[in-house]
């Protein structure tokens, strides 16, 4: 685990308007206003909530980014003890959810077939709008678990059982893809490529969600 409490939050990264590239028709026009991960003045970095994406990367655990992104401020230890244990218990997947896994076609574009997973678990699990956060943890505890078990089943034949005892995401996506566990650089390796991936800013699929999101949708 992968914990530095030196992370220094830039005093200079503030809340700022994003505007269109020049180079598509909406050039000039203001998507809104986000504080939660923006790219520097210059274009040359990212900041999630004042924190520059490389110290996260060398310094962080994505579920540490996570708890930043979604709560707004970094986990304390306990904290993140606290809020490992609960992702660990929702690594397993509903037998519905594992039937329709099944039946997708084997060379579906893995996006697909999360895409499909997260619609079958919010039919099977309805929400309240008060279980955001709940609801997030949840996607975050079983992601892996869906694309692993759909993997196994196309390619190798097996219903894998979803569950591990491993305390990151990283380490459990990859104990459930190779069967085994890895050297620890394999895992800091997929931890710090989640961090990097984990937002940035108001890029498509951002400003998609946030239309999404004002429509009332679940999540």
């Amino acid at each position: 685990m992968r914990m530095n409490r030196k992370l220094i939050k830039s005093s200079n990264e503030k809340p700022v308007m994003t505007k269109g590239k020049a180079s598509v028709t909406l050039s000039g026009v203001s998507a809104g206003q986000t504080a939660i991960c923006t790219v520097s003045q210059e274009g040359d970095g990212i900041f999630c909530r004042g924190y520059a994406i490389e110290d996260l990367a060398e310094s962080a655990g994505f579920e540490e980014v996570t708890c930043l992104l979604v709560r707004g401020r970094l986990p304390t230890h306990s904290e993140l003890n606290g809020y490992r244990d609960p992702l660990r218990s929702m690594r397993g997947l509903p037998a519905p959810l594992m039937a329709v896994l099944e039946q997708l076609h084997g060379h579906s574009h893995p996006m697909d077939v999360l895409r499909t997973g997260c619609s079958v678990l919010g039919c099977l699990k309805l929400e309240r709008p008060s279980e955001a956060e709940d609801v997030i943890d949840r996607l975050l505890g079983s992601l892996p678990s869906m694309l692993c078990f759909w993997h196994h089943f196309h390619r190798h034949g097996i219903r894998i059982d979803p569950l591990t005892e491993e305390d990151s995401l990283a380490g459990h996506f990859l104990r459930l893809l190779h069967g085994e566990a890895l050297d620890p650089l394999f895992r800091d390796a997929m931890d710090a490529s989640l961090i990097l991936y984990a937002e940035h800013g108001f890029n498509a699929s951002t400003f998609a969600a946030r239309v999404t999101c004002a429509t009332g949708s679940d999540m």
